[in-house]
């Protein structure tokens, strides 16, 4: 496969906004068929640790690709049987359209392309108050969620041994022998690049205390550590060890001082990179500059993907407990997932001017040999490139001239409590104001500038890119998108291809790359009646067969099509399989 970089093409789309804006793209991509284009990957293909975290890919596109969709004349359209209504457009027997009756998307056959996601790089820096004690005690959250990493498990005799003070986690070791363990849940981490700084409160009295970076985590009686023991004389030691069935085995041959004469608040950073079964560790005081060499450098393989996070421990006779631990900053700088999810096929959305009424006309047919062939972005490669890893690109003209339009995406700013907000909507992503098709404005939100949330994520792919009128707010004309996935469900402009029958999830039989999957996720937790409160965007059976959608998603901080906090599958016993409630057709 070729790796042409996704900022290539999007400084070619950036440049040529200065004629055409982003907004208009797909309405002008219909007025002529484009001359064959040397093949471009919206962005490259991850590459090792330090590489991309997303891709979408395109095989090396040449006369054998274009000689195929040189489309005979006239072409044959023929209306299928089933609901909703589609119209087959073929040529010389093989499809080249699907258009659907009352709906604005055309699926058209095109090269075959892979959409691939890795976890996100994430910083959690602990700028949050928990546990929120406004909630009840079997809601509250002790450490809560790493922005962007996934959320907390904390383990431990008591679960208030765990708490979070703006700008640091904190693990009290109350009792001797104490051991705590703060996990992310993930557990499909493999490589990864990941460190910490912590400070323990006092010089222990007794028996020495540590706290470790732990990796390869499956659960508190089976990890890989890097270890720092903190001794009672003020010396620091960095040791790199695994423990298998609470057996702990020293994978070098001895313990390595790092430092003398340690007072107590003293930070220190750990900083671990495994990469296969090549484990390197390195430690130094905060203050100071990180050493260009590695500690230890190990090989082991006993444990495959599994857990990052972190171990608090006061040995046996330890006098001066309880001894706080405080962790400031818990990086993951790069992580691979151990199976990447990926989706291939050759469908390309792209969306007409007007919805189809069913009638084939010459115009029509224009605009169908307009496409064919065309590797302009379409609705999936939009929708793909607010991933993350994705580079900001900003618009050349139009109302959001000079603000950033495509890019990395989060889903929204932290509360005190570290949950994220709702409400991003496209042009706050954009940081500019937006005056609506019945003339009502709404402004730029600051603390939203590069966030989308599910509908907001939706309305910028298929609103601002693609070009469907957008509402300001609970539109019900069915003529405009509506801001809010309730309302999204039922007059989103377009045609319900299916609807859950109160009971189960609906079959979706005739589901197409693009339409939009709308679920009963959890708005039990703050409407008095369940509704339709989590949208996204199909995007196609991954390489298990199963149906996978992209959506603007809390616990990974934006839009993902991966697994973390749940996964992006209509298929299964999942969150989504379960609680899919529409799928609906723009």
């Amino acid at each position: 496969m070729i790796n042409t970089s996704r900022r290539q093409l999007l400084a070619v789309l950036a440049a040529s906004a200065a004629s055409v804006p982003l907004a208009t793209l797909a309405a002008s991509e219909a007025q002529a068929a484009p001359a064959p284009v040397t093949p471009v990957d919206p962005f490259t293909a991850p590459s090792g640790l330090g590489g991309a975290q997303s891709a979408v890919t395109l095989p090396p596109l040449n006369v054998s690709y274009f000689t195929p969709v040189t489309l005979a004349s006239p072409l044959t359209a023929t209306v299928l049987s089933g609901t909703p209504t589609r119209t087959e457009v073929t040529s010389g027997g093989k499809r080249v359209a699907l258009l659907t009756h009352g709906a604005r998307t055309v699926v058209l056959p095109g090269p075959t392309r892979t959409f691939a996601e890795n976890k996100r790089p994430f910083v959690d820096d602990f700028q949050r108050t928990l546990p929120d004690t406004t909630l009840p005690a079997d809601q509250q959250q002790y450490w809560g969620m790493s922005p962007g990493g996934g959320s907390w498990s904390t383990l431990g005799p008591n679960a208030t041994d765990y708490s979070v003070t703006p700008g640091a986690g904190v693990i009290s070791l109350t009792t001797d022998f104490s051991s705590r363990h703060a996990t992310v849940r993930d557990d499909e981490i493999t490589d990864v690049d990941v460190r910490c700084v912590g400070r323990f409160d006092k010089v222990p009295t007794g028996q020495a205390c540590s706290f470790a970076l732990s990796f390869g985590y499956q659960d508190t009686h089976n990890n890989y550590r890097a270890r720092l023991s903190f001794l009672t004389t003020g010396a620091v030691e960095l040791r790199v060890e695994k423990e298998v069935a609470d057996t702990v085995t020293q994978l070098a041959s001895s313990a390595v001082t790092i430092a003398t004469g340690v007072g107590a608040g003293t930070d220190f950073t750990i900083r671990v990179r495994r990469e296969g079964a090549r484990i390197r560790v390195k430690a130094w005081r905060s203050t100071s500059t990180e050493p260009s060499a590695w500690t230890f450098d190990v090989t082991d393989a006993t444990f495959g993907k599994g857990r990052v996070g972190l171990r608090a421990l006061a040995n046996d006779g330890c006098t001066n407990l309880p001894v706080k631990l405080s962790v400031s900053r818990f990086e993951v700088s790069a992580a691979t997932w151990d199976t990447p999810p990926s989706v291939t096929h050759g469908d390309w959305v792209r969306v007409l001017p007007q919805p189809f009424d069913g009638t084939w006309t010459a115009a029509l047919e224009q605009t169908i040999r307009g496409w064919a062939g065309s590797t302009v972005p379409d609705v999936l490669a939009y929708a793909a490139m607010f991933l993350g890893g994705a580079p900001a690109v900003t618009a050349g003209a139009g109302p959001a001239q000079g603000k950033q339009v495509l890019g990395e995406s989060g889903y929204g700013y932290l509360d005190p409590h570290g949950y994220r907000y709702e409400g991003a909507d496209f042009h706050e992503y954009m940081n500019v104001g937006w005056t609506f098709p019945d003339g009502s404005y709404t402004g730029p939100s600051s603390k939203q500038v590069g966030n989308l949330d599910c509908s907001g994520y939706t309305r910028m792919v298929y609103g601002y890119h693609m070009g469907v009128p957008l509402a300001q707010g609970q539109d019900t004309s069915g003529l405009r998108i509506p801001r809010n996935s309730r309302y999204i469900v039922d007059y989103a402009p377009g045609v319900v291809v299916d609807r859950t029958d109160g009971t189960n999830p609906p079959a979706a039989t005739q589901l197409q790359a693009g339409d939009l999957v709308l679920f009963n996720a959890d708005s039990g937790d703050d409407n008095p009646t369940p509704t339709v409160d989590h949208v996204g965007i199909y995007l196609g059976k991954d390489a298990a067969g199963k149906r996978r959608f992209l959506s603007s998603r809390k616990t990974v901080n934006g839009p993902t099509m991966g697994d973390l906090g749940g996964a992006s599958l209509l298929d299964g016993t999942g969150t989504y399989a379960k609680t899919l409630h529409t799928v609906r057709r723009i």
